[in-house]
């Protein structure tokens, strides 16, 4: 659930699909979540999302403009929040925004964010057409 807009508090955009704790496997030998289990996760929320609106099968075609802004601690509350950007014949854009929650605090912080792009497959690996939304 997004919380309102307030100029001074920024907030997540789009919808939680995937909420969970980094635990102490999920680091490196320094103790900071790995960056490639962060990438992970958020590729796992957009697949999620662009396989309810292909109705189907779907497969990652490119991730963009990804930065992190600040680390993710473990036992921190992460969640990915997803937006449909876009959506063509057979792709879908979908904007992934990861914020945490630190144990003892009460405001969300945002760590990263990225555009990853899908394309609709059939049970045989080849691109079809999205179904038309709303149908």
């Amino acid at each position: 659930m997004t919380t309102p807009h307030d100029d001074d508090k920024p907030s997540p955009r789009g919808e939680l699909v995937i909420q969970l704790v980094p635990l102490p496997s999920d680091t490196n030998a320094n103790g900071d979540v790995f960056a490639g289990w962060v990438v992970k996760q958020m590729d796992l929320a957009a697949a999620t999302m662009a396989g309810r609106i292909s109705k189907g099968r779907n497969a990652t075609v490119a991730i963009d403009r990804m930065e992190f802004l600040s680390p993710l601690r473990v036992g921190s509350q992460m969640g990915c929040y997803c937006e449909l950007v876009d959506i063509g014949s057979s792709s879908m854009k979908i904007n992934v925004e990861v914020w945490t929650r630190d144990r003892n605090a009460e405001r969300l912080r945002k760590v990263t964010e990225a555009l990853i792009v899908f394309v609709a497959i059939d049970d045989n690996g080849r691109i079809r057409e999205v179904p038309e939304q709303g149908a």
